[in-house]
């Protein structure tokens, strides 16, 4: 049984794509905690962090790198943070947020009730701060896809 996030990567469910490669895809959370929020999620299905290949770790955190950097561009944030949690969904994966204090970085401040429209103009600003820093092989060509072009 594939998971939630193994759909949206094969596109039986829909996503927002901000960034794919061979080892992982970058895309909006659908309750973000800050406006931004991406999550980085490796294309194999590996249930946690712990269990996870040194070498995909390091890719994941090289790629939550730049997608923090692109955010704070974005955003004007002065930190971007990285959470590990992984309760919500068996596949390991990263959050990536713009952040200005830890007081905001809790799950419970995550809002569920954003229209598409505004979690659709979040990932196309990420989407442009990436292509801005030199990312734009990295960007698929569509925000709903992780094929890139």
């Amino acid at each position: 049984m594939s998971t939630v996030f193994t759909r949206i990567i094969d596109g039986e469910l829909p996503g927002r794509f901000v960034w794919a490669d061979d080892t992982c895809v970058v895309f909006s959370t659908i309750a973000p905690i800050t406006d931004g929020h991406m999550l980085v999620v490796p294309r194999e299905e590996l249930v946690q962090y712990t269990e996870a290949p040194d070498d995909v770790l390091s890719h994941l955190a090289l790629v939550a790198k730049e997608v923090g950097r692109a955010q704070q561009a974005a955003y004007g944030s002065p930190r971007a943070a990285v959470l590990v949690a992984g309760f919500e969904v068996d596949h390991l994966h990263l959050h990536v947020l713009p952040a200005w204090d830890e007081a905001s970085l809790r799950f419970d401040n995550a809002r569920h009730d954003l229209p598409a429209e505004e979690l659709d103009a979040a990932a196309e600003k990420v989407r442009q701060a990436l292509r801005d820093a030199g990312h734009g092989d990295r960007v698929p060509a569509e925000l709903g896809s992780p094929a890139l072009a």
